[in-house]
C-alpha cells in the first residue's frame, strides 16, 4: 500500500485531523489490521475497538489478538461481545444484518465516550465492488451503484460522528502485502468462505464468473461506482432543490408533502422525493428499491383513495392538499386541533379552555344579532358554531371521542350515526380521530369542530338564548 496516497486519501477525503482520536473498528484481518497500523505511522491517534460477535468457537482468540496488536502499537483498546444469533433470531434479521447493527451500535457508542472525530473501518475497493454488486441484484437505482464513500453520515448510528472508509481506493491484496511487509500477524475468519452468506457467494462464485468475461470487471465496477457517484451528486442537488419545491415537513415518524408541488414534479424526481422521505424515516435502511417507488407512484396517479404500506411498517396517504409518508403511530400534525389521551375539560360559560398544541375552546353567551345568517340554521365558520343553549343538557366540557360514541349531526332529522362512520364520511384522516377534540353536554356530543352541531341545538323560532362557541389557535401564545 502506497503511504503517500494513503495520506492523500485520510486527509483530503475522510477529512481526518491529527490531532483529534479517531475510532478503529479492528476485526483482526489483513483490512483493519493495516488501517490501524497506516493511520498510527501518520501521527494520528487511533483508538482500537474490536466487537466479539460469539459466532464462531474462536472469536475470544480474535479478540485477544486485536487486544495484542493495540498494546504493540501503545494504544487504548476497547472490547464489545454480544450474542448475534440470538439478537438476530430476536428481532427477525438476518445474521449478516444482525452482525452489522450491533457492530456499528458498539462502535458509535465506543466513538462518543472517547469523543473521537469519526469511525474508521477497513473497507477496501474489493468490498466496494461487492457492495455495487448487491445493490444491482436488488434492482437498485444510481445512490445504490454508487456504493460506499470515503466518508459518511448515518444518523442512525451517530448524528455527528462519521463513517470513514480510508481503505476504499486499495485492494484487499494491497492490504494482505502490507500487513507481510510491516510483520503483522492478522488472523482468517473461516465464515468469510460460508457461501450460505450472500456476500460470500458473490466473492467466491459470482465475481470468478464474471471475471472469466472480462478480467478486469473489480476495476471495471469500482470505476463505475466513482463515476456514478459524481452523477449521484448531480441528481441529489436535483432532489434536494425538488424537496425544497414540496415544503417537506419532516416530524417524528411523518413526512408531509405539498401534493400539488409534488405530482408537478417529473416522475424521476418524484421517485427521488419519496426514497428520500422513506431513509429519513428509516435511517437504518441500507437501500430503497425501485418496486416500492414504483408502487407508490402508481396508486398516487391512479386517485385511489385509502393508503398503501410502503415498507417496515411505513404507509403512504393523502391527506387534502397533502402526500403523507408516516409509521403507524406517528403523531397527527400540528395544525389540527388534538387532545390527550382520556382527557376530559370543563368548559366555564363565559371562558375558554386552553387545549394542546396552542388551541383555544372559548364560549360565551350570545343574541340572535350576532348569528351571520339565522336563516341557514348553520355555523358561519366550521371553526365556530351559535347552540340553542336552552336544548342543553348537563355540564359542558371537551373531551376525545370515546369508543362507541354516537352523533345526532345536523342535517339529519335527528337521526344518530357511529362517531366512526362520521369521520368516514367526512374523510377525517384516521390518524386524528382517537384525539380530536368533542363538545359535550351530559352524555351528548353537541359539536363537532370543524364539522357540524348536533341537530337537537339547532337554532330555532323559539330560541331565545345562544351559546357561541369557537376553537382557534392562539397567535404569540408564551
Amino acid at each position: 500500500m502506497d503511504l503517500d496516497r494513503f495520506r492523500e486519501i485520510v486527509e483530503r477525503e475522510c477529512r481526518l485531523s491529527a490531532q483529534r482520536p479517531v475510532l478503529v473498528g479492528v476485526s483482526g484481518g489483513p483490512d483493519s489490521l493495516c488501517l490501524l497500523d497506516g493511520l498510527a505511522r501518520l501521527g494520528f491517534s487511533p483508538v482500537v475497538a474490536h466487537f466479539d460477535h460469539q459466532m464462531r468457537p474462536e472469536s475470544a482468540q480474535d479478540a485477544a489478538a486485536v487486544r495484542q496488536a493495540a498494546e504493540d502499537l501503545g494504544l487504548p483498546f476497547c472490547l464489545g461481545s454480544q450474542d448475534v444469533a440470538a439478537y438476530a433470531a430476536a428481532e427477525r434479521l438476518s445474521i449478516e444484518e444482525a452482525a452489522r447493527v450491533l457492530r456499528y451500535r458498539f462502535l458509535f457508542a465506543e466513538a462518543r465516550r472517547c469523543q473521537a472525530q469519526a469511525v474508521a473501518v477497513g473497507h477496501t475497493a474489493d468490498d466496494q465492488v461487492e457492495t455495487v454488486l448487491m445493490h444491482l441484484l436488488r434492482g437498485s437505482g444510481i445512490a445504490g451503484l454508487t456504493g460506499m464513500d470515503f466518508i459518511s453520515q448515518n444518523a442512525a448510528w451517530d448524528p455527528e460522528i462519521p463513517l470513514v472508509r480510508p481503505l476504499l481506493a486499495f485492494w484487499r491484496s494491497e492490504t494482505v502485502s502490507y500487513c507481510l511487509e510491516r510483520g503483522l500477524s492478522y488472523v482468517t475468519d473461516a465464515s468469510n468462505q460460508d457461501t450460505t452468506f450472500f456476500r460470500n457467494r458473490l466473492r467466491r462464485e459470482l465475481i470468478p464468473i464474471l471475471e472469466t468475461y472480462n478480467p478486469q470487471v473489480r476495476l471495471a465496477l469500482w470505476r463505475m461506482s466513482r463515476v456514478l457517484a459524481r452523477d449521484e451528486a448531480v441528481v441529489r442537488a436535483a432532489i434536494d432543490r425538488a424537496w425544497e419545491a414540496c415544503h417537506a415537513e419532516v416530524k417524528p415518524g411523518a413526512v408531509t408533502l405539498d401534493l400539488a408541488a409534488f405530482q408537478a414534479l417529473a416522475a424521476e424526481l418524484r421517485s427521488g422525493v419519496l426514497r428520500r422521505a422513506v431513509a429519513g424515516l428509516l435511517p437504518g435502511l441500507r437501500d430503497v428499491d425501485f418496486s416500492m417507488t414504483g408502487r407508490a407512484l402508481r396508486f398516487l396517479e391512479s386517485g385511489a383513495p385509502g393508503q398503501i404500506d410502503l415498507l417496515k411498517g411505513l404507509r403512504l396517504f393523502t391527506e387534502g392538499g397533502r402526500l403523507v409518508i408516516a409509521s403507524p403511530d406517528a403523531p397527527a400534525p400540528s395544525d389540527w386541533p388534538q387532545l390527550e389521551p382520556e382527557e376530559e375539560r370543563r368548559v366555564d360559560v363565559p371562558g375558554w379552555v386552553d387545549l394542546p398544541g396552542g388551541w383555544r375552546l372559548a364560549a360565551d353567551w350570545a343574541g340572535l344579532e350576532e348569528v351571520p345568517d339565522l336563516n341557514t340554521k348553520r355555523e358561519a365558520s366550521p371553526w365556530e358554531v351559535w347552540l340553542d343553549a336552552q336544548a342543553l343538557r348537563g355540564e359542558l366540557s371537551v373531551r376525545p371521542p370515546r369508543r362507541g360514541d354516537r352523533f345526532r349531526p345536523l342535517g339529519m332529522a335527528g337521526h344518530s350515526v357511529k362517531l366512526s362512520d362520521f369521520w368516514i364520511n367526512h374523510k377525517l384522516p384516521r390518524r386524528a380521530r382517537a384525539a380530536w377534540p368533542l363538545v359535550t353536554a351530559g352524555d351528548e356530543i353537541v359539536w363537532v369542530p370543524g364539522f357540524r352541531p348536533a341537530d337537537f341545538v339547532q337554532i330555532s323560532e323559539n330560541t331565545h338564548r345562544l351559546l357561541h362557541l369557537r376553537l382557534f389557535r392562539v397567535q404569540n401564545r408564551e
